[in-house]
């Protein structure tokens, strides 16, 4: 089988599959590491964060419906776990998790002569997010964010 029709496959069994269980898929990785296939399976609850325990029953369940499925024909590793607090945020839902958090934008162009800023996510529309940067509200297009994180303060 071809590989986009395989990993397009697996992305609507396993995302069909998390979706019943009130889970989101985040990211399905689909690589071989040195001789082994490995599935990763990157996985949140919408409002955040997921226990250890429920990645284990997930890996269970996902692991015996893709041998029921028979979709993957050779052996392989599947892991299931978070995708970690320090995650790249890329869409909207991703945005939307923060709000009212801390969060690092690096951009692909200055705002206020800045390329690095980091403020409070306080809105979220289509095409940009709306941060609190020392007191001032600052619209943050999509398309100048290079990268953009959860600030971790500790």
């Amino acid at each position: 089988m071809d590989r986009s029709i395989l990993i397009n496959e697996l992305n609507q069994i396993i995302g069909g599959y998390l979706e019943t269980q009130g889970i989101e898929l985040v990211e399905l990785i689909y690589r071989y590491e040195g001789k082994d296939l490995v599935l990763r399976i990157l996985v949140d609850k919408p409002e955040g964060g997921i226990t250890l325990d429920e990645c284990v029953r997930l890996n269970n369940a996902i692991g015996l419906i893709l041998d029921e499925k028979g979709i993957l024909e050779e052996r392989y590793i599947l892991e299931v776990s978070s995708p970690g607090l320090d995650r790249p945020l890329r869409t909207k839902k991703d945005f939307l998790r923060c709000l009212n958090r801390k969060v690092r934008f690096f951009l692909t162009e200055s705002i206020n002569g800045k390329m690095e800023l980091e403020g409070i996510i306080k809105k979220v529309e289509e095409n940009a997010v709306y941060v609190d940067v020392e007191g001032q509200i600052l619209e943050i297009s999509f398309i100048k964010m290079n990268l953009a994180k959860q600030a971790l303060n500790f």
